[in-house]
């Protein structure tokens, strides 16, 4: 067996380890933020007493349930990610990047297994995100026109 036909098994090899590891990373995160979420719902529902509550309280337990839909909201999105993930997985196509096509390298992917986007697409995304928050918070603004202060006065 000459280094030349060895180096592409061995590349085959490495691959598959690495997406094992990932597919074992990718599993126990799922498993743990659905724990999260099921004691988040457990402690919600234990913590509905309001029973002997002023205002202030119940205001504040207003608050941490809507902190706390907002979060739930987020980790399904996680969740959803890592389903994600784990079909690629499947698939054949983890790690390749949604936009580009290139292979996504396996550091970012070892940081944030259920990316869907190399490091340069994911930059160009999110510029392209502010961009158009900017612009939409412009339109806002304008949208705002004149009160009728301003109008008297002018």
């Amino acid at each position: 067996m000459t280094l030349q036909s060895f180096a592409p098994r061995f590349r085959d090899l490495m691959r598959k380890a690495f997406l094992k590891s990932q597919r074992q990373k990718l599993e126990e995160m799922r498993r743990k933020v659905l724990q999260e979420m099921n004691d988040d719902l457990r402690q919600g529902r234990e913590g509905r007493k309001e029973e002997g509550m002023d205002a202030y309280d119940l205001a504040s337990e207003g608050r941490a349930v809507e902190i706390s839909f907002i979060l739930t909201g987020r980790e399904r999105e996680k969740v959803r990610a890592i389903h994600g993930a784990l079909d690629r997985i499947e698939e054949g196509d983890y790690g390749v990047c949604e936009s580009c096509d290139a292979d996504i390298a396996e550091g970012r992917l070892a940081a944030l297994p259920f990316t869907r986007m190399c490091v340069n697409c994911q930059a160009e995304h999110e510029r392209e995100a502010r961009s158009m928050r900017r612009y939409d918070d412009e339109r806002s603004y304008r949208g705002l026109g004149t009160t009728e202060i301003e109008e008297d006065n002018g």
